[in-house]
């Protein structure tokens, strides 16, 4: 059984920040699985409302599913007790529903749904698809809504009926009005996680919408940088909040946004400049140059100052 039921798991992940570890390779790219687990455990140290083992930072998408299952079961298997570890499902709905069943299996304490790969579908087929993979588990399932699964409030409505364990919704696409009016039909019946790239550039605005916590990969590299700045977006310290975008998020995001990918990539080097390192990016993505890397080591820098 896992450690939190989908209700205790949607009012545990909307109390903080959440984060999505990356995943350690080799410089063979293989799975590090000895330096994942070292990470979990020192990540797993903060107050964090929940990690999301082999997700998008974590390169869900070069992952097999083989080593996906590996990846779940060392988050699990790292992470202190009562911190919630959520695994992925996606793919196809066959391989999503397996990798459900698979991560209820490895003690996961609940999932996050990506997007079907490649297809376009429709709100019925989508409709079908989520189903299916929250039907198939006990787990508190979190609907992802990016790219070519693009769920409007009709749809997350018929869903958030049709499934007691469907616990919340991540907008990576950024209309403020859907998520208004998600958030103005179903209110608490879902927890609502900001996921676009830099969660914490739209953080302040998206709270102002019911959104009450994102997704962090800054958190990867500068922990008490992202608990700071999440505090100051809770309590509603906005001349902190604008002061930590001008000085650090914005620099930030002015390298990921270089290059097509870099908001993996990037979270990879800031690994690497804070002293753990994590390997390089697998294909298609790849790393950061040199030059951009003596860039952000000055964000990096500026960072610790900033929240001194």
């Amino acid at each position: 059984m896992p450690a939190f039921t989908p209700t205790e798991l949607a009012e545990r992940l909307g109390s903080g920040l959440l984060s999505f570890p990356v995943t350690h390779f080799t410089r063979d790219l293989a799975f590090d699985e000895p330096a994942y687990r070292e990470n979990i455990i020192r990540l797993g140290k903060y107050e964090i409302a929940g990690l999301f083992a082999a997700g998008g930072t974590g390169e869900f998408f070069s992952l097999t599913p083989e080593e996906v299952g590996t990846v779940v079961r060392a988050a699990v298997g790292s992470a202190p007790e009562g911190t919630p570890i959520l695994a992925p499902a996606g793919h196809g709905t066959a391989q999503a529903v397996a990798m459900a069943r698979d991560a209820e299996a490895a003690g996961a304490d609940g999932l996050l749904l990506f997007p079907p790969y490649l297809t376009e579908a429709s709100a019925d087929g989508l409709v079908a698809h989520v189903r299916a993979v929250c039907e198939s588990t006990s787990l508190g399932v979190v609907l992802y809504s990016r790219a070519n699964a693009v769920y409007t409030s009709d749809t997350v409505a018929a869903l958030a009926d049709a499934c007691p364990n469907l616990i919340g919704f991540k907008d990576g696409v950024g209309d403020l009005e859907e998520i208004t009016r998600i958030h103005s039909r179903l209110g608490d019946r879902l927890v609502y996680v900001g996921g676009l790239p830099t969660a914490e550039t739209f953080a302040l605005p998206y709270l102002e919408l019911g959104v009450t916590t994102y997704s962090s990969a800054i958190f990867n590299f500068l922990p008490e940088f992202a608990l700071t700045f999440y505090s100051a977006v809770r309590t509603g310290d906005r001349t902190k909040v604008r002061r930590l975008l001008d000085d650090v998020v914005l620099p930030y995001t002015a390298i990921r946004d270089r290059k097509a990918g870099y908001a993996v990539s990037i979270v990879k080097a800031g690994m690497e400049l804070v002293g753990c390192p994590a390997g390089p990016v697998r294909p298609p993505l790849t790393d950061l140059d040199d030059a951009e890397r003596a860039l952000l080591a000055g964000v990096v820098e500026t960072s610790r100052t900033a929240i001194a």
